[in-house]
């Protein structure tokens, strides 16, 4: 399968870095992540931005747990059950990131963060960057993500 870009996430700019402290073992953590991380990217709102923004993928695919299976605005790159999971994506204005990685602590919760990494090509690429993290509309919804998967966790 088509990688959505051409180069490591390792290599792209570092964005910001959000955390959650679940209370819950990683395993059952990996599991909500994988709800919540499918439940969210795969809304027809989402399809319907991922093809205005040109997106390389568009739809829905496979699953979420899978290296390739896409959703809206994202293609799996990597997954290291329970420990990582690696989206990447690409449209028009920018080539993002979006790294999703548990650590057990020593009192057998799980830290849970996401890490974001983008780069943002010409006027236009800055123009969406000053629209989408300098409104930090993008910290609001990782931070919603990691709500969301703290709450499924600890039920």
């Amino acid at each position: 399968m088509e990688r959505a870009i051409d180069i490591p996430l390792e290599q792209l700019p570092a964005i910001d870095e959000h955390g959650a402290l679940v209370l819950a073992p990683m395993e059952e953590v990996w599991e909500a992540l994988l709800v919540v991380v499918d439940r969210s990217f795969s809304r027809r709102a989402t399809a319907r931005i991922a093809r205005s923004l040109g997106c390389a993928q568009t739809e829905s695919d496979g699953p979420i747990g899978e290296i390739g299976s896409t959703r809206p605005g994202f293609i799996v790159a990597r997954v290291v059950a329970p420990a990582v999971l690696a989206l990447e994506g690409r449209h028009r204005f920018s080539r993002y990131g979006l790294v999703f990685r548990l650590e057990t602590t020593r009192d057998k919760r799980t830290l849970l963060r996401a890490e974001t990494r983008a780069e943002f090509p010409g006027i236009k690429g800055r123009a969406y960057r000053a629209l989408v993290i300098g409104t930090r509309g993008h910290v609001l919804v990782v931070n919603r993500i990691l709500r969301a998967v703290r709450r499924r966790a600890e039920r």
